[in-house]
């Protein structure tokens, strides 16, 4: 199998209004579409491909060089690549870090990733910062423009479509140790791998369950505390996952939602969600915290938002956290129930740990509702 090509053969993007980007091959040779988007962190590549939030889209990375430490078995979040396909500027064939067990090249090729390169990516984002996220195709087999863009016809907008079903485990596992002091249920729409880890280093012992469980296989499990996972997909179309979370958030059992989760909690308390022009993607996203004035960098990954108007119309739901760049919301919480979410990730994979606190929080909160519980016994 040849994973190097001597000269790269000719690639083209092509976006859904027309415009067009001419580049070389990377990854497999062929065809994908997906919804395009791009990601401004500086490193983290390995993580963002993994990550299922990823599911449908295909990623421009702003970083000149893509590659260029390799692949390390240990920083994936999740058992295969997710995106649809990649495009960059520049892409590393070679790597040179002694601890990488693959060249993003093999790891593509393993996987069927089709990628473009030699792309001017500064233009290409400034174009979706001003047109808005939109569906786009990519071809190293077909350089027939017309053919093309009948098959980019073809595939459906990202709003509208619920994509966590394509990436959600489809049976329940346990993780972590049985004497833990916490039981987590975790529902997993699309979870990533170091959210797990940073549920286990605090003392939790997990089991992971398909985005379609009940409620009760749920409360069967007898959790102290519930994570809402994060995944990709458009919220507003979840209607039973939805009505499972507010059966949840009823049973004053303590949650904690994160992305995803945080979009579908906020719906299951009659606050809708929409789509972003061109949604967070990144490991530099400023976002404060309005519960205690200090603010934190932290790492994003979402298309949809919640509607800050929705919001005060229910008395009993706090913002905890707003979006500095644009004043979205970023986190909410429950007045009469130990319940809370955030739109960022704060396990932070790729990401400063800025955000790792919620996890204590959400411990803490177990902790809470878990003596007051042995009081009243």
């Amino acid at each position: 199998m040849q994973l190097k090509y001597k000269t790269k053969p000719k690639a083209i993007l092509l976006l859904e209004d027309g415009k067009g980007f001419e580049g070389k091959a990377a990854g497999k040779i062929g065809t994908t579409t997906g919804e395009i988007c791009f990601n401004t962190g500086m490193t983290g590549y390995q993580e963002i491909f993994t990550d299922p939030s990823y599911y449908g889209q295909i990623v421009v990375m702003n970083n000149v060089h893509v590659g260029n430490y390799g692949i390390e078995a240990s920083e994936i979040e999740s058992d295969s690549i997710k995106i649809s396909g990649m495009i960059c500027k520049k892409f590393n064939d070679g790597f040179s870090r002694k601890r990488a067990q693959l060249s993003l090249q093999e790891y593509f090729i393993n996987d069927g990733v089709v990628a473009i390169c030699e792309v001017d990516t500064r233009a290409l984002v400034r174009y979706i910062r001003d047109k808005g996220a939109m569906n786009c195709i990519i071809s190293s087999d077909n350089m027939d423009i017309d053919a093309l863009k009948a098959q980019l016809a073809k595939v459906p907008k990202m709003e509208g479509l619920e994509l966590s079903s394509k990436v959600s485990t489809k049976q329940a596992y346990e993780l972590g140790e049985k004497n833990s002091e916490f039981k987590v249920a975790v529902l997993d729409y699309g979870v990533k791998k170091n959210i797990l880890r940073c549920l286990t280093e605090r003392g939790c012992f997990l089991k992971v369950f398909p985005m379609k469980t009940t409620k009760e296989e749920i409360l069967s499990f007898n959790p102290d505390g519930i994570m809402l996972g994060n995944g990709p997909g458009d919220p507003g179309v979840m209607k039973d996952e939805i009505s499972v979370v507010k059966d949840l958030v009823d049973s004053g059992i303590p949650i904690f939602g994160i992305c995803l989760g945080h979009q579908l909690l906020a719906e299951s308390q009659g606050i809708s969600t929409f789509k972003l022009h061109a949604g967070h993607r990144g490991i530099n996203h400023p976002v404060k915290n309005l519960m205690t004035g200090k603010c934190e960098i932290t790492s994003q990954n979402h298309g949809f938002t919640i509607k800050v108007d929705d919001i005060a119309k229910n008395s009993n739901i706090e913002i905890t956290h707003v979006n500095l760049n644009d004043q979205t919301i970023e986190g909410i919480r429950l007045k009469n129930k130990p319940v809370f979410s955030v739109q960022y990730h704060p396990e932070s994979c790729p990401g400063p740990l800025d955000s790792r606190y919620l996890f204590d929080d959400f411990v803490t909160s177990m902790k809470t509702v878990k003596n007051k519980k042995a009081v009243i016994a």
